[in-house]
């Protein structure tokens, strides 16, 4: 088994496919994550930048998930 490394687009896909799902806009995220624009949303959703650790958590709560299944493996 080798180190893992996420994939960064393939978890921004997926963090849009849980927003998609579950009805929820870019800009009602941003609310929920108290942020001032969307842009922190679309970076994730393109694969340019991750959550943070504290983000992550607030995203596994807004989709009622699991951190597991919101990130992605490179070759997962």
């Amino acid at each position: 088994m080798g180190y893992p490394v996420i994939d960064l687009k393939a978890t921004g896909a997926r963090i849009r496919e849980l927003r998609n799902e579950r009805g929820i806009t870019v800009s009602a995220v941003a609310d929920f994550m108290n942020f001032e624009s969307d842009q922190a949303v679309y970076k994730w959703q393109r694969g340019d930048s991750l959550p943070t650790v504290e983000n992550l958590f607030a995203l596994c709560r807004l989709f009622n998930t699991t951190v597991e299944d919101i990130l992605r493996e490179v070759g997962g």
